[in-house]
């Protein structure tokens, strides 16, 4: 095990944990081999609803609802999460477990294309997770700016693709190629981009804050 990933280790093995419905769905997505996001993200997701307290989120990207949901436990009572998947096989899982969690009515969850859902969407939103498809990040971009709140956070997953980030596209496989450009691109785009400030950090595969500026 390198040394990154015995700290790594070290860190996930201080987390309190989540509750037991979470920690079910998590044993069910590692059996069911439904990506979902990892320890350390999950840890600072917790940290980051608790610390903005926001009234509305958007999530790109629900899987099996498993961070929706964790999201759901640790943002105000009034919180209200939309939430975004087109994988038709998904879908009636994740409705089951907002069910099953008693969040049907904090959770509502659009059934589609996020690049034809977006565009429907009304702003006021004051944090959105960004955890779907990586090459699409760039293509959302624009209306995920325009959904933005000022001061609101933007909060995206898996932005290092196991390491492959730092490499020659020519380094990495031909079929991901496309994905290394763009995540790229993506990654360029938030540090550079007049209306936000970003830092990425390397939790989990790499995670990105960004906040959009006043004005």
């Amino acid at each position: 095990m390198a040394a990154d990933d015995r700290i790594t280790a070290f860190i996930d093995s201080l987390d309190r944990g989540n509750t037991p419905f979470l920690d079910e769905l998590e044993k069910y997505a590692i059996s069911e081999q439904v990506p979902i996001i990892r320890k350390s993200t999950q840890s600072l997701l917790k940290f980051l609803v608790t610390y903005a307290k926001p009234k509305s989120i958007l999530e790109v990207g629900t899987a099996i609802g498993f961070s929706a949901l964790l999201m759901s436990e640790y943002a105000p009572p009034d919180c209200r999460i939309t939430t975004i998947e087109k994988y038709g096989k998904r879908i009636p899982v994740a409705r089951e477990n907002f069910r099953r969690a008693e969040k049907e009515n904090a959770i509502t969850l659009l059934e589609g294309d996020a690049m034809e859902l977006l565009p429907t969407l009304e702003g006021g939103f004051d944090l959105i997770f960004m955890d779907a498809a990586k090459g699409q990040y760039i293509h959302f971009l624009p209306e995920i700016l325009r959904l933005l709140n000022a001061g609101g956070l933007l909060v995206s997953d898996n932005v290092l693709q196991e390491g492959d980030i730092v490499e020659s596209r020519f380094a990495v496989t031909r079929r991901n190629r496309t994905i290394h450009a763009r995540m790229r691109e993506y990654l360029y785009e938030l540090k550079h981009h007049p209306k936000l400030e970003t830092v990425i950090l390397p939790a989990g595969d790499g995670v990105t804050l960004s906040t959009k500026l006043q004005g």
